[in-house]
């Protein structure tokens, strides 16, 4: 069976994160989806749990 490409995930934040978080994907001129995975991919990294490579270009940081 073929892996998804991608799935949709929805959540609610402040107005004020959502700004803060843009103003850090645009410095680092990524969408907001694609910081949003890369920042959680770090995260679980830094917390111990495996989670699959991104693409390696995406997950420096």
């Amino acid at each position: 069976m073929a892996e998804t490409k991608s799935t949709t995930l929805t959540v609610r934040i402040h107005p004020r994160v959502k700004e803060g978080l843009r103003a850090v994907a645009e410095q680092e001129r990524r969408s907001l989806a694609n910081m949003i995975e890369v920042m959680i991919h770090n995260y679980c990294e830094r917390s111990g749990v495996a989670v699959p490579d991104l693409n390696p270009a995406d997950s420096e940081t």
